[in-house]
């Protein structure tokens, strides 16, 4: 009756971390890669949205986002800054930085950098010096 209780104890085990992984990844298919913990990144919007308030311009090439949620985390961490507009193509893996004052590349290098993702190219589009 001892290796009848182990085995049912052994089971009883593999059933819970099955039904934990199953969760987790459900998770994952509805909140991508990086929600897969909890919900979502909720997404930071700049202060003034208004395009035409930010002339300077810089098209960034990032490595290192897998899903929806790495792109709003890159987002948000230059949109939480003042006079900073933000979008990412996770498709293209590029980011379109707008900015109201000029910023060294370092900045916005480093600023990706915080995120935990790495820039691999990085032009300024407008305006050109």
């Amino acid at each position: 009756m001892d290796g009848m209780g182990s085995t049912i104890l052994i089971c009883a085990v593999l059933a819970v971390i099955c039904v934990f992984s199953v969760r987790s990844y459900i998770k994952r298919l509805k909140n991508g890669c990086c929600g897969a913990g909890g919900d979502g990144v909720k997404r930071i919007r700049p202060a003034d949205r208004e395009i035409a308030h930010y002339p300077y311009t810089y098209r960034l090439k990032i490595e290192g986002m897998s899903c929806k949620n790495c792109a709003i985390r890159i987002e948000n961490a230059f949109n939480e800054q003042e006079g900073f507009y933000a979008k990412v193509d996770l498709g293209k893996k590029s980011a379109l930085i707008r900015l109201k004052v000029p910023a060294a590349e370092e900045m916005l290098e480093q600023t990706v950098s915080r995120a935990g993702y790495q820039v691999t190219e990085l032009e300024q589009l407008t305006p050109r010096n």
